[in-house]
């Protein structure tokens, strides 16, 4: 399977969320949940966690996508990702580095090659 990069720079294909829906799987979805509840301190379902990926073009991403900033500046600016962007790395992304710095990782990479 190619690797999904989500415009944050996480790796959608390897999230359990993403790989739950894929799998059409709802224990793993309750157990994402589960998971995300306690990581995040905020409750979710298991419908929470379906996820086609962030930059899917089909309707179901998890519930934090449609509140993400980073998602939906991606969009507007109409980029593959981040790593696409004439701004980065911008504040919020860079606030988001510090608590996800395989993301930073990830589009660093991506941006050896452009």
């Amino acid at each position: 399977m190619e690797k999904m990069i989500a415009y944050c720079g996480l790796v959608c294909t390897e999230c359990p969320a993403y790989l739950a829906t894929q799998k059409d799987d709802t224990d793993a979805l309750q157990k994402v949940a589960k998971q995300w509840s306690k990581q995040f301190n905020k409750l979710f379902a298991p419908e929470d966690c379906i996820c086609d990926g962030c930059i899917a073009s089909t309707n179901r991403h998890s519930s934090y996508c449609h509140e993400c900033k980073i998602r939906a500046c991606g969009i507007k600016k109409s980029v593959r990702n981040c790593a696409h962007c004439s701004d980065y790395a911008c504040q919020e992304l860079e606030k988001f580095f510090g608590i996800a710095p395989e993301a930073k990782a990830s589009l660093e990479k991506i941006r050896k090659v452009l």
